[in-house]
């Protein structure tokens, strides 16, 4: 689906990696407005807007701004930033996210509170941010969050980040009955496993990276015993399903699209 607003403002969080680098990569081809991306870690911050500027983005189009999405002061200034450069928001894509993994026994307490801080705590202060930013528009605005099946199906070991999305998806639904009337549409998407540094750098995923001789073997192999489809969706395979949330011919608000390969099932 090709973009409809070929002007579109876009924030996108966790854009450094994975998902939100492949959002930027797809609305920089799409759309000829402003990016503004938001990624804890400056250096990756600067590697994707040097990315889109190779790929023929006009540097005064993006805009990088590096700070924890759980920090509210500098999400004021952030907003006071978009409206004073931009004027508003169209689209907002909500993926900024960590992972954790241990038996809850086992979890620590400060382990918890990182994940809910960035994971919902992040999530309620970037809607909180860019709603406003999108009522004034003739058009409206679309947000898409990004969940997990982790949120949908539950696993031994990933209480703090299921927990956190499942979360994120009750927020998403709240969001979209309070942004209605001024025709903001909030949707989730809720991948299974997606090759990005979130599961990369997992120490269970390395332990098979090891056993296995590579990480695109390991990934394969987890895909074949976890999915009916024996596969599962690309980072661009994403940031393709978010487009079309996004899109004004998607009259869609309050869903949750499971991207899995059936992993939920």
């Amino acid at each position: 689906m090709e973009a409809d607003r070929l002007d579109a403002v876009a924030l996108i969080t966790g854009a450094g990696s994975g998902i939100g680098a492949a959002c930027a990569r797809d609305i920089a081809r799409r759309s000829d407005g402003g990016l503004i991306l938001v990624d804890v870690n400056e250096t990756a911050l600067a590697a994707v807007a040097d990315d889109l500027e190779r790929h023929n983005a006009a540097p005064e189009r993006v805009s990088t701004l590096a700070f924890d999405v759980a920090d509210q002061e500098r999400w004021a200034q952030a907003a006071e930033f978009v409206r004073n450069q931009y004027g508003r928001v169209d689209w907002a894509i909500v993926n900024a996210g960590v992972a954790h993994s241990s038996p809850i026994e086992e979890t620590d307490l400060v382990d918890w509170r990182r994940v809910m801080s960035t994971n919902l705590d992040g999530a309620f202060l970037t809607l909180r941010a860019v709603m406003p930013l999108m009522r004034g528009n003739i058009r409206g605005g679309a947000i898409v969050v990004t969940a997990s099946a982790a949120a949908i199906k539950a696993e031994a070991g990933v209480a703090a980040y299921g927990a956190s999305k499942a979360g994120l998806l009750q927020l998403m639904r709240v969001a979209a009955k309070e942004g209605a009337a001024d025709n903001i549409r909030v949707n989730a998407i809720a991948p299974g496993g997606v090759q990005t540094p979130m599961w990369s750098q997992a120490p269970m995923f390395q332990d098979l990276v090891r056993d296995l001789g590579g990480e695109r073997a390991a990934f394969d192999h987890i895909a074949k015993l976890a999915t009916p489809l024996a596969r599962y969706a690309s980072a661009d395979d994403i940031a393709r399903l978010i487009i079309m949330l996004l899109s004004d011919d998607s009259p869609i608000t309050g869903a949750t699209l499971v991207v899995d390969g059936g992993y939920t099932l």
